[in-house]
């Protein structure tokens, strides 16, 4: 007899089923291995006490601050540490309980059952403007076509043009100006039917241009405005598009001027809430969500939306990410953009694992490849 120390990284329910489990035990046993890390903002500290109880008699446990259990405070901050089996039953222990719990309860079930998607999609990046802050991504009509094709034959799924740098104080142009940068590139693609090989997405919140890349074959509105405009919102749901709602504090001019948060997780996940809602109300259904890293974030919060993107697993949307070559890295290990590829895999591996599933990248090959090793050492 030997004993082996597993990785608890591993794919459980992948291990239980090679040795031939039953079917309920692997879906029982698959869940007890799956740990949650739940933090609750302003707990009354009545709720406090019988939520930790209610834990304890389960399996799970509530960190809760010294002074807890004699109401030392009013309010309390707590952390849950539960298995989706525990979580799901303290969900239904809570809905009956008083000061508050009842709502605790329906948030606990909203991070139950969140399976991250197998299936990891690469966006390409090709710019047709001068001024993009990674030099590389720029290219003319015809730079931008080949390139394109190469990147289908790296692997990418879906490729995303923009005409407008959307990067720290620069500067906006016209709705004119942009179409005529992206229209050739555009035709080129409908003429040669590239949207009949992979998903084509527009980086864009100009309505005009955005109608002519839609009737042109493209399926994706890349809208860094999350939706704000009410006419981008009619286009995608009349032509039945993709729409990327991205967070973004302010606009590019003056996004990075001091941003701060009390909860960057919470603000937005407000803003989803709120787009989501206007997303239906113009019938769009196909949704993705974007936290907007680097368009109005500080290091830190940049850092807390990769590193817990389940949170906003909650919504049952696609979450991409993008922090290709950004300034992040350069505020972690000072580097120029040309040479953020490490940090950027780095970064970009750390989402998939914590539930994004679409990543847009400068790079698609080398993702494309670290993907595949990351999925095998999944298991």
């Amino acid at each position: 007899m030997y004993v082996e120390h597993l990785s608890s990284s591993i794919n459980l329910k992948k291990a239980l089923r090679e040795l031939k489990v039953d079917i309920g035990g692997v879906s029982i046993l698959g869940d007890k291995g799956k740990m949650h890390l739940i933090k609750i903002i302003d707990l009354h500290v009545g709720a406090a006490n019988i939520l930790k109880q209610d834990a304890l008699s389960i399996g799970a446990d509530l960190a809760v601050p010294r002074g807890t259990v004699t109401a030392l405070e009013p309010k309390v901050n707590a952390i849950l540490i539960a298995n989706e089996r525990q979580l799901q039953l303290l969900a239904k222990k809570e809905k009956g309980q008083p000061f508050g719990l009842k709502t605790v309860a329906q948030e606990l079930e909203r991070f139950c059952h969140q399976d991250i998607a197998s299936e990891i999609e690469v966006m390409g990046i090709v710019n047709a403007n001068d001024d993009s802050f990674y030099p590389l991504s720029r290219f003319s009509e015809a730079q931008a076509i080949k390139k394109i094709e190469i990147m289908i034959e790296e692997g990418a799924h879906i490729i995303d043009i923009g005409g407008v740098s959307s990067r720290p104080h620069s500067k906006s142009v016209s709705a004119q100006e942009e179409l005529l940068r992206v229209r050739p590139i555009i035709d080129g693609l409908y003429a040669q039917k590239m949207h009949e090989k992979v998903r084509l997405s527009l980086d864009s919140f100009e309505p005009s241009v955005i109608a002519y890349a839609l009737d042109k074959g493209f399926s994706i509105v890349n809208d860094i405005t999350g939706l704000a405009d009410d006419e981008v919102a009619r286009l995608c749901g009349s032509y039945h598009a993709t729409a990327v709602i991205m967070h973004m504090r302010g606009n590019p001019q003056t996004m990075q001027m001091n941003p701060n948060y009390n909860s960057v997780l919470h603000e937005v996940e407000q803003f989803f809430e709120e787009r989501l809602e206007k997303a239906d109300k113009f019938g769009i259904q196909n949704i993705i969500l974007d936290c907007g890293i680097g368009f109005g974030k500080r290091l830190e919060d940049n850092v807390a939306l990769i590193t817990h993107q389940k949170h906003f697993l909650r919504f049952g949307k696609p979450m991409l990410v993008g922090a290709s070559r950004k300034s992040m890295i350069d505020q972690i290990i000072h580097s120029p953009s040309e040479e953020r590829l490490s940090g950027t895999l780095a970064i970009h591996l750390k989402a998939i694992e914590e539930g994004a599933t679409i990543i847009r990248v400068h790079d698609v090959k080398e993702h494309v490849q670290a993907i595949a090793v990351w999925k095998a050492l999944r298991g």
